[in-house]
């Protein structure tokens, strides 16, 4: 039976319109987000959504926000190298879940209060704490920031045997002449792709390097 049409004196609150706008994402394709996607789910007007969200951007912050309560709180005397693993891995394991968000963030940014308490400001206090200058601390953060969402964004984690047939067929429509490594070393490119190993050494790789070059 269909629910009442909430009022809008009892708007959705704001974890239930992320739930809501997560699983358009994930079950339409981030393409497919909008308020009124959203409301039709929620059996409430695409004005209610609106006014709770602000714009879009608000309705992008919502999502991450929920996702970020699923982030760890990591203590502040752990280890600068393994706290900032563990904040990182994180992130890009819930984000993985629902990769159609990192599609959508198209450079925006996200503010939310629940992703900033449990990634940003812990991330560069604990920088700044372990010795790094301010300036230090905020390109280390982004160079690791930066390096998740690209992980997340460029591959299709979703539907891994799809994004392998897709390249596949994209590596044998090449010139082997032309393209010598990519045509002869398939076999070796092709699970590259999808491997989640690739993003934890890299995420490895940088931690170490930051650590050489700022807390000796």
């Amino acid at each position: 039976m269909r629910q009442k049409k909430r009022t809008t004196a009892d708007p959705p609150a704001l974890d239930t319109i992320a739930v809501a706008a997560l699983s358009v994402i994930d079950e339409e394709g981030p393409e497919a987000l909008s308020f009124r996607a959203v409301a039709q789910r929620l059996d409430v007007s695409h004005a209610t959504v609106f006014r709770r969200c602000g714009d879009f951007d608000g309705l992008l912050n919502a999502c991450a926000d929920h996702l970020a309560t699923l982030l760890p709180r990591v203590p502040q005397d752990t280890d600068w190298a393994a706290a900032t693993e563990t904040r990182f891995t994180a992130l890009y394991e819930v984000l993985v879940r629902h990769p159609g968000l990192a599609a959508l963030r198209a450079g925006r940014s996200w503010f939310g209060p629940q992703l900033l308490s449990r990634l940003v400001e812990p991330q560069l206090a604990q920088s700044v704490a372990a010795g790094m200058t301010p300036a230090a601390a905020i390109q280390v953060y982004r160079r690791l920031y930066l390096l998740t969402l690209g992980a997340v964004a460029f591959v299709d984690h979703q539907d891994e045997k799809r994004a392998l047939a897709t390249a596949r067929t994209a590596l044998a429509a090449l010139d082997p002449e032309e393209f010598p490594v990519l045509t002869e070393q398939r076999d070796v490119v092709l699970p590259a792709l999808t491997d989640h190993r690739v993003y934890y050494d890299g995420l490895r790789q940088l931690i170490r390097a930051a650590a050489a070059e700022h807390l000796g």
